[in-house]
């Protein structure tokens, strides 16, 4: 198999990840690209980026209160 970030993954396609990402596992190679993407339009002054493990995507929330989201213009 293949290890990522310590843990042993079998050869073959991977459909997620502990840490949220796609992987193809083969003798020669991993390759893995992520299931997220980054936040990048978003008011910086009042909102903060939180990383949700469980949707393996990034929450913009407000930094007064974190329970409220904000809108999100652009992602990468």
């Amino acid at each position: 198999g293949c290890i990522l970030d310590g843990k042993l993954y079998p050869f073959g396609e991977i459909a997620r990840t502990e840490n949220c990402f796609r992987c193809s596992c083969s003798r020669d190679v991993m390759r893995c690209c992520s299931l997220f993407h980054t936040p990048v339009g978003y008011d910086k002054e009042n909102c903060k980026v939180v990383f949700n493990k469980k949707s393996c995507d990034y929450d913009v929330v407000q930094k007064s209160d974190p329970s409220k989201q904000c809108i999100v213009h652009s992602r990468v």
